[in-house]
């Protein structure tokens, strides 16, 4: 689906999110005409006031007559504060159904889009983009409709007073409509410029503070700035012009009041009590002048208010627009252990193939070690099979069922996985084992001593002791051992263990080893791996080689026939031999 890109599309696509609170929206547009309607018959009233009552020397009907307009004042006050709270509630409750939305979008998105979208852009989306679009509907569209309802009100009433009067008015109208039609535009396109300025630097400062040991490392601080210096400028730049033009707008129509009112009063001088120009007229209709020019005036501000929604919309919607998820069914098997891989090929995006025609099947509680060189595609089946990505050919089977066909949330639950790079949250260590799920505290406990980190945990202070940003209080070991108890706790049938030992050390490795011969046993595992000392007690051992399996057995079997396997394995011990 292609995002809307004009106007009327970008609202029609936010009323799905109105909806929820149409009770409050409506109360907001009901209350909108009670207000002009009190606010255009202030002016009349006060015209009252001077030419029935102060002309003709009438006190006491002079202070009758101040009270009705003393009332309309009160009145209209009343029912805008009814009307603008019905629209702040309405309005925050829309934006917390659209930052719902796209934090549940994100989620549902495939590893596909992340691997080149950056962080700090879908923060942009998530923060500042919808706060631009809460500013429009508490102080934007809806209230131009109170404003365009209070300009005809007093364009009708200015008539009816006298027509001669409000032509001299209207001689101003071409030329602020043809400025503001002009600026309008003008704003949009900068309003564009800005969010895509600021998501850019966003995005480049959430990459540098996340790398920022390596920044220091490399002593690569004034780089960095300096790069940063040309993101930030272009965003300050950007809101420069956007204040210049937004500012010319406001000048203009302010000008052009103060010109209306001017020539309003050369016109009244240049008339008589005789032609119907009354005192009382004149005031009226230098009331209606300010009632009239202060929501033009405002509108220069609501259309800038617009405007900055209408980009942030944009945003947004290409972002709820991306569909770049893993697909799955509906199917729900109760058991998972066997896996099947037939004729799998696989590529990332539109770049290269990745795994040619690879065909392996493991049984269930086998354990099956994939090995190969960097880049031979161990890590990319483990992908695959955890349905990171989807998009594959040939086919992936568990327990005969297609992983395309499986309800992806049952089959996540049924496969397991421990990676390389462990990624724990701020919070709680019994946060970071149950991902925030209701699990007694003795599974808990037994899921810790088998991964041989009880004391680890008592360490951090007990399941409520803090794991820190990044997990900064742990080592990566550590931070291993504690993803493998995750995994344990969750008790799925199928372990992928992705070079689970491969920054750890060798304590530590004789740990995981432990816990892998202990409980896994019984369920079906695959171990990719580049160090071949973790794998010699597999079930069987798979070779690859440029995404296709090259050679298949036993750790004996391999060694014996002489061929990669073996020469991986010498080559290895040779270089552990020499350190």
């Amino acid at each position: 689906m292609n995002s809307p890109t004009t106007d009327k599309d970008l609202f029609r696509r936010l009323l799905p999110f109105l909806r929820p609170d149409a009770g409050l929206y409506t109360a907001a547009l009901a209350l909108a005409p009670v207000t002009a309607l009190l606010v255009v018959a202030q002016p009349i009233l006060l015209k009252s006031v001077i030419d029935d009552h102060v002309m003709q020397g009438d006190a006491p009907g002079a202070q009758a007559a101040a009270l009705w307009y003393l009332a309309a004042v009160v009145g209209a006050f009343t029912v805008q504060v009814g009307h603008q709270l019905s629209l702040s509630f309405a309005a925050s409750r829309t934006i917390t159904h659209v930052r719902n939305r796209i934090y549940r979008h994100t989620l549902g998105l495939g590893q596909s889009y992340f691997d080149k979208e950056p962080t700090g852009r879908l923060l942009t989306r998530a923060t500042n983009d919808v706060e631009a679009l809460g500013e429009t509907l508490t102080a934007g569209a809806i209230t131009i409709l109170l404003d365009a309802l209070q300009v005809i009100g007093v364009l009708a009433a200015m008539f009816w007073l006298d027509w001669r009067l409000t032509l001299v008015l209207l001689l101003v109208a071409p030329p602020l409509a043809i400025v503001v039609n002009i600026l309008r535009t003008k704003l949009r396109t900068l309003y564009i410029e800005i969010r895509t300025s600021l998501s850019e630097l966003n995005a480049y400062l959430s990459e540098r503070l996340t790398g920022v040991e390596t920044v220091q490392l490399y002593r690569d601080e004034e780089r960095s700035l300096a790069l940063f210096d040309v993101r930030l400028h272009r965003y300050r730049d950007a809101n420069i012009r956007t204040n210049v033009f937004d500012a010319l707008l406001y000048a203009v129509v302010d000008g052009l009041s103060s010109v209306t009112m001017a020539l309003m009063l050369w016109y009244g001088a240049q008339g008589s009590i005789s032609e119907g120009i009354t005192a009382g007229l004149l005031a009226a209709f230098l009331d209606y002048i300010a009632k009239l020019f202060r929501p033009v005036q405002e509108f220069s501000q609501k259309i800038a208010v617009i405007q900055r929604a209408v980009a942030a919309l944009q945003k947004i919607f290409g972002l709820l627009d991306v569909h770049e998820r893993v697909t799955g069914g509906t199917k729900q098997p109760a058991d998972v252990g066997r896996i099947s891989l037939r004729e799998l090929t696989f590529a990332y995006g539109d770049g290269p193939t990745i795994l040619h025609g690879i065909t392996l099947d493991v049984a269930p509680s086998e354990v099956l070690a994939i090995v190969g060189r960097t880049g031979s595609g161990k890590t990319t089946i483990g992908k695959v099979l955890t349905a990171a990505y989807g998009g594959y050919e040939g086919s992936v089977l568990l327990d005969g069922h297609e992983l395309s066909e499986l309800d992806l949330a049952h089959a996540r639950q049924k496969i397991g996985a421990v990676r390389q790079d462990v990624q724990l949250f701020p919070g709680t260590v019994r946060f970071n084992l149950t991902m925030g799920r209701e699990v007694p505290d003795s599974t808990i406990h037994t899921a810790l001593d088998l991964a041989h980190a009880t004391e680890i945990v008592a360490r951090l202070g007990g399941l409520d002791g803090v794991i820190e940003q990044q997990g900064r209080n742990l080592s990566a070991g550590e931070a291993q051992l504690l993803s493998f108890a995750r995994t344990m706790i969750f008790d799925p049938d199928i372990v992928v263990l992705d070079e689970a030992t491969a920054s750890v050390d060798s304590l530590t490795e004789a740990k995981l080893q432990a816990a892998t011969e202990a409980i896994l046993s019984t369920k079906t595992t695959l171990v990719i791996a580049h160090r071949l000392s973790t794998i010699v007690n597999a079930d069987r051992i798979a070779v690859l080689d440029a995404g296709e399996v090259i050679e298949l057995g036993r750790h004996e079997e391999l060694l014996a026939a002489g061929g990669p396997y073996a020469r991986l394995f010498e080559q290895q011990f040779a270089e552990v031999q020499s350190t």
